[in-house]
């Protein structure tokens, strides 16, 4: 095993996707090409399940935070393991909906919803709309009056944490796009106005606090603070919140410097202190929900390479260039994300060339991976990024009229194309 299970190595010495040789599938499907373990992904998706229905019982659910990867055939899956989805767009609605998923078990996120969105979303049936500020709140309730419908919605509340990640993948602290602050009044405010909505029907509240947390604590202290506001509320307004929703944020190894983490006690401590804090308050207990995405798809998925040029520089350093970069995982380029990058080709020779790992694109910022050390490449060796699962398809671009990548799953042994590679012609089909 290499970092994670569905990763090891062949009698060849080169790397396997479960159990699959990664050159071989590299000949068969073309790089750059994203590999995604179906099995991985719905072993995660039980974990999830089970340890929800153990540790917090009642209706409560995780929802899949379709945003780290979002496609059609995975949106069956995880409809078949049940999953609720969390939607941020009305292409992720209708991605969901050409999968077949049951829109009452969507939940309808995003800081600025438009007019058309909230339209779809309402028109469509989706279960909650989770609302991020007053005017969206307002403009519901007259969408909703036009459609005659009544539409569930929670409230985003921003609860204040700093959970200590990357500053861009922060969400939860008060200086946020997102919700409305507890500590400002604002969340309050939200809460009374809500309450007067006559075709809103207010179930309770959502947070997220940020994104690639391996500490339970920022979990732990998001929920305690969102409790003591459902019981203020209570007190103050007479709402007894149905759902606490907790967001997101699980990390995931994507190096071997990475903390491993185990999610289903981490869902067992954050339980024990739920039961603790309602009890505490002499608050019933809601239904807890949480959204894992990145957890639930990263550790799944591997993106395959071909590379090109191999640049030693004297003094400097070592280049080798891959068919991809940033236009399939922009990830590098914004957090400096650090990858485990291996040459599937020969992987058992001593990773002892240090070098940078840079992209196709025509722009000097399009790495993948600086100062690694890997077995020597030659032109046409596959090169592997291990555990890109999650934020890399998903935010890949044309930059350079590059198309994007296919992504292939694998079930069972058996390797399928679930999205096809684009082409040059898709991309030429939308200019007038």
């Amino acid at each position: 095993m290499i970092l994670h299970e569905s990763f090891g190595i062949n009698e060849k010495g080169r790397l396997t996707i479960d159990g699959l040789d990664a050159v071989e599938l590299a000949d068969q499907f073309g790089t750059p090409s994203m590999f995604i373990s179906e099995d991985k992904v719905r072993k995660m998706c039980r974990m999830y399940k089970s340890a929800f229905a153990e540790y917090f019982g009642g209706a409560s659910s995780p929802i899949y935070a379709g945003k780290a990867l979002c496609f059609k055939r995975l949106y069956e899956v995880m409809k078949e393991e049940e999953f609720l989805a969390d939607c941020v767009s009305s292409g992720e609605i209708e991605t969901a909906r050409a999968a077949g998923y049951p829109m009452e078990n969507i939940f309808f996120h995003g800081n600025n919803k438009t007019d058309e969105d909230l339209k779809r979303a309402v028109k469509y049936g989706v279960g909650h709309i989770v609302v991020d500020g007053v005017e969206e709140l307002l403009a519901l309730e007259d969408i909703c009056a036009a459609e005659g419908r009544i539409q569930k919605i929670l409230l985003r509340i921003t609860p204040g944490i700093d959970p200590h990640t990357h500053k861009k993948i922060i969400t939860g602290n008060v200086d946020s796009k997102f919700g409305s602050a507890i500590s400002t009044g604002q969340a309050e405010a939200i809460v009374r106005l809500a309450l007067t909505m006559k075709r809103l029907d207010l179930s309770g509240f959502h947070c997220h606090v940020g994104s690639q947390i391996f500490d339970i604590d920022p979990f732990r202290d998001a929920a305690d603070i969102m409790l003591k506001f459902i019981f203020d509320m209570e007190k103050n307004t007479g709402f007894e919140a149905k759902i606490l929703n907790l967001g997101g944020g699980f990390g995931v190894r994507y190096t071997e410097d990475d903390p491993k983490i185990d999610y289903r006690d981490n869902i067992r401590r954050l339980g024990e202190e739920i039961d603790k804090m309602c009890a505490s308050l002499g608050v019933n207990k809601p239904s807890i929900m949480m959204e894992p995405g990145r957890s639930v798809v990263a550790a799944a998925g591997a993106t395959l390479y071909t590379a090109g040029s191999v640049k030693e520089i004297p003094g400097f350093r070592n280049y080798v260039s891959i068919d991809g970069g940033m236009t399939d995982n922009p990830r590098y380029t914004l957090y400096q994300s650090q990858y485990t990058v291996l040459n599937a080709t020969r992987t058992t020779d001593r990773a002892d060339w240090e070098c940078t790992v840079g992209g196709r694109c025509c722009e000097s910022g399009d790495l993948i991976a600086e100062g690694i050390k890997i077995a020597k490449p030659k032109r046409g060796d596959i090169i592997a990024v291990l555990v890109t699962g999650a934020y890399n398809y998903s935010m890949a671009s044309n930059y350079n009229r590059v198309p994007r990548p296919p992504v292939v799953m694998i079930s069972k042994g058996k390797p399928y194309v679930a999205v096809r590679r684009e082409t040059y012609d898709d991309i030429i089909s939308l200019d007038e």
